[in-house]
C-alpha cells in the first residue's frame, strides 16, 4: 500500500494489551511498539495508534472518543466481534445510507464499522 492522503487515529486506552487484543479482533495487527504507545494496521487502509492515558480524566463511561471505520464486507468483520454489537440485530441499513453496526472497545471508543449503501 502506498502512502496516500488519509487520516490515521490516535486514541487514548487504559489498558495497552487489553485494547490490541479488541482491535485484532477487528482484524488490526500490531506494527510498531514504543511502550505507552502502539501503532496497529490491518495493511489496506485502517490505521491506529493507540495512547496509555488516565481514562479517569476522560471519563471513560461517557468517552468522547470515537472511531468509524469503512469496511467493503462488514458482515464479517461483524462476525468476529458478534457478541459485543450494541444495537440487536445489526449490522443494517441506516436512516443515513450506511450499512453499519457499532462496538465499545474497553475504554468506552464507540467504534463503527460500515459501509455506503449501494
Amino acid at each position: 500500500m502506498t502512502i496516500a492522503h488519509r487520516a490515521t487515529a490516535i486514541l487514548p486506552c487504559s489498558d495497552l494489551e487489553r485494547s490490541t487484543g479488541f482491535y485484532a479482533r477487528l482484524g488490526f495487527a500490531l506494527v510498531s511498539d514504543h511502550g505507552h504507545y502502539r501503532i496497529l494496521s490491518d495493511g489496506r487502509g485502517w490505521d491506529l495508534h493507540l495512547r496509555v492515558e488516565d481514562m479517569a480524566a476522560l471519563q471513560a463511561p461517557l468517552n468522547p472518543f470515537g472511531l468509524y471505520l469503512y469496511a467493503e464486507d462488514v458482515d464479517a468483520v461483524a462476525e468476529k466481534v458478534r457478541e459485543l454489537i450494541i444495537e440487536p440485530g445489526a449490522p443494517h441499513a441506516k436512516p443515513w445510507g450506511m450499512y453499519e453496526f457499532a462496538v465499545s472497545d474497553p475504554d468506552g471508543v464507540l467504534v463503527r464499522v460500515g459501509r455506503l449503501l449501494a
